[in-house]
């Protein structure tokens, strides 16, 4: 019994699993960006050179910070070339890696 449960315990098992039955992070990291509140915001610049935009938000209690203007990484840079200064939104942040970021939008109605 002591030698299954180092065995299952070792490293070497775990690489040995297949890829399907290893932890995957990235499943984690959508659900989080489903389950981040919508929060009002307004476009104020877009610059696709560096794959950011900024908006002037209200509270964001996802990421715990205060109404402000500021920008944001985006999840995926092809919505740059949808949105335009003045689009108002309503947006999920996170923080990921270190960087702010935008991981969902709407248009607002």
């Amino acid at each position: 019994m002591r030698l299954l449960l180092a065995l299952l315990a070792s490293p070497l098992f775990a690489a040995s699993l297949p890829a399907v039955a290893q932890h995957d992070h990235g499943s984690h990291q959508m659900a989080a960006a489903h389950a981040a509140p919508l929060s009002d915001g307004v476009v104020k610049k877009i610059d696709k050179a560096a794959g950011e935009i900024v908006i002037q938000h209200g509270q964001l209690d996802s990421i715990g910070m205060g109404p402000m203007t500021m920008s944001f990484g985006v999840a995926d840079k092809a919505w740059l070339g949808k949105l335009k200064t003045g689009d108002k939104i309503r947006f999920a942040a996170e923080i990921r890696n270190g960087a702010t970021i935008v991981s969902r939008y709407e248009m607002a109605k």
